[in-house]
């Protein structure tokens, strides 16, 4: 729901930040795979309830992650300039993996911390887990099948995404509130499975319009 606003709120300050660091040591999937084992860090932190070092993780990785495609699509203005062969797919399905893995982990994260350190139950983040599972399946589905149908939604990232309600951006304000308050992560989860739950029936519906 957010993801458009906070891009163009955001765009400047990564393209500065991008520019910066462009250098050739530095690639889009390095900053890929460290923004993947920062978020996995942040859950393994969660598990022994270091709370803020988990935060600070959690946002270190998420700042990755937003550069890890500014970078690349400035390298991608680069060599279209140049006229030289296009970049591959590559960094796209390595960022969307990564993703999916740094929010699971975070999750379980967070659940085991909450459990072993406030006695929250687990079913809450089971339910989490289950909505992304879901919401993953109907946006995945919808981009294989629109890209092979030529019915694509372009927004300058990998996929064709539909935006929804529960998009990357309230994802990173909800995990990083389980981290701020452990003692009310379950009851976090439990709403932000309903909101996830109803943004992948959002997904189903206006998919299945999109591709009839």
């Amino acid at each position: 729901m957010l993801d458009r606003s906070l891009r163009s709120v955001l765009s400047r300050p990564l393209e500065a930040t991008a520019a910066a660091i462009d250098r050739p040591w530095i690639s889009p999937d390095g900053l890929t795979i460290t923004g993947l084992v920062l978020g996995v860090g942040s859950a393994v932190a969660a598990g022994f309830q270091l709370w803020w070092v988990a935060l600070a993780l959690w946002l270190v990785s998420r700042v990755a992650d937003g550069l890890d495609g500014t970078l690349a699509r400035r390298r991608r203005r680069r060599v279209t300039e140049d006229a030289a062969p296009p970049p591959s797919h590559a960094g796209g399905f390595l960022d969307i993996t990564a993703d999916f893995v740094a929010y699971g982990a975070t999750v379980v994260g967070v659940a085991f911390g909450a459990t072993t350190g406030y006695g929250a139950p687990w079913w809450p983040f089971l339910l989490v887990l289950l909505a992304y599972y879901i919401n993953g399946t109907a946006f995945l589905a919808f981009s294989s099948i629109a890209e092979r149908s030529g019915r694509t939604i372009d927004d300058g990232r990998s996929l064709s995404f539909l935006g929804r309600i529960a998009e990357g951006t309230e994802t990173i304000v909800v995990h990083s509130l389980w981290l701020i308050l452990p003692f009310w992560a379950w009851q976090i989860a439990l709403i932000w499975a309903v909101f996830v739950a109803v943004s992948a029936t959002q997904r189903i519906v206006a998919g299945y319009r999109a591709l009839r």
